[in-house]
């Protein structure tokens, strides 16, 4: 068995749950690979904290999951990418993959036949104010018209994926978009794709497709957890034919980590284990 070929335990860390949405588009892409999730519960959100704060956070996760022999680390946390990543470069023997990047990326590749507009990126509040994906797009030459959208993710917590009041939020929230756009960009402003950039919004994937379409039609949806797969695919190949392993690891409640998990992951989760990442 080569190097290439033989299966690789990636790690994913999230502060939370949205992360999982990242693991569950990895093992659709790379299903022979072991996974390892992390997702501390206990300090959540990290939106709300320094970036010195999130850094020191993020380091320890990544130091856990090396430790215990993932040879590639996610961070599944777009706060995390956001204001972790870049001070944590060359600090690590193990490759780290944020989701912004590729997320902009994708999004630079699925305007290719678009008009010039900017990308419309729907996030976090937190994950707006940093304006990291402004910077990622910026990259591949695209401006990007970020939208907070903070109402989003204690929806998708609740399980109301499909409810008519998350329909109505959402409209809300596409419609202030457009118009906030024109009064930037001018009146006949469209944007070239809209990017997903928050790890709980593919679950609010067919809902916003569906809103979106009425209001910008033809225009291509880019969700960065998929983005974010298919960037370790190319990074992390693993030959494997059969199914890896999942393991699940939460510096909070493992009741409410299984309970909730299971809606991003899209299956239940049997067991988490307990770790404090104060040591």
């Amino acid at each position: 068995m080569t190097k290439e070929t033989a299966r690789r335990c990636i790690g994913v860390f999230d502060s939370g749950f949205g992360g999982l949405t990242v693991l569950r588009s990895l093992r659709q892409k790379l299903p022979g690979a072991d996974y390892l999730y992390l997702g501390d519960t206990a300090r959540l959100p990290y939106g709300s904290k320094s970036a010195e704060t999130v850094t020191r956070y993020t380091a320890a996760a990544v130091r856990v999951l090396a430790e215990r022999g993932a040879e590639v680390v996610v961070i599944a946390c777009n706060t995390a990418s956001a204001l972790a990543l870049p001070n944590l470069a060359g600090r690590f023997k193990v490759p780290l993959v944020g989701v912004i990047q590729p997320g902009a990326a994708a999004a630079a590749y699925a305007t290719k036949a678009q008009s010039v507009g900017p990308v419309l990126v729907l996030a976090t509040e937190a994950t707006v104010a940093s304006h990291a994906y402004a910077a990622a797009c910026a990259v591949h030459g695209l401006a990007a018209f970020e939208k907070a959208c903070p109402l989003l993710v204690p929806l998708v917590e609740e399980g109301w994926t499909s409810h008519d009041v998350t329909r109505q939020v959402t409209q809300i929230y596409l419609q202030e978009a457009l118009q906030q756009m024109r009064a930037e960009h001018g009146q006949n402003a469209m944007p070239s794709a809209i990017l997903l950039g928050c790890t709980h919004y593919p679950l609010l994937r067919s809902l916003l497709e569906q809103e979106a379409a009425r209001l910008m039609p033809g225009i291509p949806l880019v969700d960065s957890a998929d983005a974010t797969a298919e960037h370790v695919l190319r990074l992390a190949p693993c030959g494997i034919d059969e199914t890896g392993n999942l393991a699940f690891l939460a510096t909070d409640s493992t009741e409410k980590f299984a309970r909730l998990g299971a809606r991003f992951l899209g299956e239940a989760i049997i067991h988490v284990e307990r770790i404090d990442l104060d040591r």
